[in-house]
């Protein structure tokens, strides 16, 4: 089964997001470009809730958000339940994001690393499988705590229109 990508960026971020578009067809990497388009201005919190929401609800495996720093984007989509985005910046990260923490979103700055930088991180990023073991369990502890953490629904939560 082939992986699907969403991808999105702020209007920091779009110039490098375009960048990782082309790497994605160079590599036949299916993906769906969520915007934003070169002269948009957008807020990378809908950006990131976007992208994190189409993971969560199943229609695409991974994501990558690009904006300024790649901390926004990573703080934002974390908040969707079930999420683990994680910023990235160097090889190792890239590497451990996926094969430690089973990140489904990697986020990087577009003012913080370069065109070829990204370039490499993604094709890290895309090439990792979470490996399991004792980071399966550590993981599963994050979802415990998101649980823990997670509001009690009210009745008119449960009532469906």
């Amino acid at each position: 089964m082939a992986m699907k990508i969403a991808l999105g960026a702020d209007h920091l971020g779009v110039a490098l997001k375009d960048e990782i578009a082309a790497l994605l067809r160079e590599r036949k990497v299916e993906f769906q470009d969520f915007g934003v388009a070169s002269g948009e201005v957008a807020d990378y919190p809908d950006m990131a809730e976007k992208v994190a929401r189409s993971i969560s609800d199943g229609q695409f495996d991974r994501g990558i958000l690009v904006c300024g720093t790649g901390i926004g984007m990573a703080i934002a989509a974390n908040k969707v339940p079930g999420i683990r985005a994680a910023v990235v910046h160097d090889p190792y990260s890239a590497e451990r994001s996926r094969k430690s923490n089973d990140a489904q979103i990697l986020t990087m700055g577009a003012c913080v690393i370069g065109t070829q930088v990204a370039r490499q991180l993604v094709s890290i990023w895309l090439e990792c499988q979470f490996q399991g073991g004792e980071s399966a369990r550590k993981v599963a502890k994050i979802g415990l705590i998101e649980a823990r953490h997670a509001p009690e629904p009210s009745a008119g939560d449960l009532i469906k229109p």
